[in-house]
């Protein structure tokens, strides 16, 4: 029996590590913006990322492997040396930034706030991916070919609260495998996730925008485009997938 699901808030992902998710697949949206940021590195050529949880994380992460790139943002900036014990990021959260000629080749280490620890939480699961809209119809294929008994949809959502933007790339998701899961146990998670996003789809950039951390980048000139840049749809046909190792990496289609 197949079932589809979809989990709002960090206290739900926060508890998966006690579930039995041996059999399923998580799919992980932050939009706005750490998995964005992550698709749109892969497909700029890094080699692999690494999430991990804490600042200080990623400091002991740059002493073993002193070549790594740092990134990552509290309250949606950049982490600075007051943070980092003296040390300033590379980079920020913000996808413009990891262009090809800054992550070509490079092995990047990152914190944020929500996503990372959404897809930290997700290392007991069969198989997890880092989803976004830039590569959403790549992952729904993906998806569609591996056939997963259970698919588990995580937003990674505001501090603690949901967020609007990653349960309408969840309800995207949702609406390109419904076929493939209609037959079995879809949560009512999964349906509102699906609806909400049905009524926005003809509008996505507006409904996007109306968002708690939309409006909180847009009020920064620096990070305003951010917003626009996420809503892009299947720009990037690549799927990003977590391994064992707890590296984010490109994962290939055949």
């Amino acid at each position: 029996m197949t079932s589809l699901e979809v989990l709002f808030t960090p206290a739900e992902f926060s508890r998966l590590p006690q579930r039995d998710l041996s059999e399923t697949c998580c799919v992980v949206f932050d939009v706005l913006r750490a998995t964005t940021t992550m698709v749109t590195a892969l497909g700029n050529g890094a080699e692999a990322i690494l999430p991990v949880e804490e600042i200080s994380d990623a400091l002991t992460a740059r002493e073993r492997r002193p070549g790594v790139l740092l990134a990552g943002e509290r309250d949606g900036v950049r982490i600075g040396p007051d943070l980092a014990q003296g040390i300033a990021f590379d980079l920020g959260n913000s996808p413009r930034e990891f262009t090809a000629q800054v992550v070509r080749g490079r092995t990047i280490v990152m914190t944020t706030t929500n996503g990372t620890r959404a897809l930290r939480s997700c290392l007991p699961a069969r198989q997890t991916l880092a989803a976004s809209f830039l590569n959403l119809g790549a992952t729904a294929e993906a998806i569609r070919r591996s056939g997963p008994a259970r698919l588990l949809v995580v937003c990674s959502g505001t501090l603690e609260q949901a967020a609007y933007e990653d349960v309408l790339g969840a309800g995207a998701l949702c609406a390109l495998v419904w076929a493939q899961y209609q037959g079995g146990l879809i949560a009512d998670s999964a349906h509102m996730a699906h609806e909400l996003f049905l009524l926005a789809r003809d509008d996505l950039p507006s409904a996007l925008a109306r968002s708690r951390n939309a409006r909180r980048l847009l009020a920064r000139r620096e990070l305003a485009d951010d917003v626009s840049f996420c809503v892009q749809r299947d720009v990037e046909p690549l799927v990003a997938a977590l391994g064992k190792d707890g590296l984010v990496k490109r994962m290939g289609l055949g």
